[in-house]
């Protein structure tokens, strides 16, 4: 009987060893899975990924004057609207007022003989037909796009 349990013992750690190979049992010997499967540890390659970089514009009017400032594919809300503010003075309007701002989107001023619309929205179409209505939904008649532009994202990998 004591004979027999050493060989018991050996055949539960050899049946032990055998079931916890990762890899391939060659022989008595367990081969790690990265050398005897070499695509074992990869997976399916997926792209990295995408970063995109934001950009603002923003649209500022003086009533008064007329004029017009604008901002596109600016790095920033602030600067965007710093800049269309100076650009706005800088055709001599000196009381300028902010009209909006915008992220990866669009902004446009629809006017009419007798007033205005600034709106903003995702895309340039949604924005000049958002524009248009609401123009005529305030009751300005012959409302069109006076202005319009674009900031679109930059895709930086």
């Amino acid at each position: 009987m004591k004979a027999l349990c050493p060989l018991i013992l050996l055949l539960i750690v050899t049946t032990t060893r055998a079931q916890s190979c990762g890899g391939v049992q060659s022989g008595g010997v367990c081969v790690p899975p990265d050398v005897a499967m070499p695509d074992y540890y990869q997976q399916e390659s997926q792209p990295p990924p995408q970063k995109w970089v934001d950009h603002w514009g923003a649209i500022a009017t003086n009533e008064p004057t007329g004029s017009l400032g604008t901002a596109n594919n600016i790095d920033s809300q602030s600067e965007a609207e710093r800049t269309a503010l100076a650009d706005c003075q800088s055709k001599h309007g000196a009381t300028c007022k902010l009209e909006t701002s915008y992220r990866n989107g669009c902004g446009a001023l629809i006017g009419s003989t007798t007033g205005y619309v600034v709106v903003s929205k995702a895309t340039l179409d949604e924005t000049i037909k958002a524009g248009i209505l609401t123009c005529t939904k305030a009751g300005y008649s012959n409302c069109h796009t006076y202005y319009s532009g674009c900031s679109v994202p930059v895709r930086i990998q």
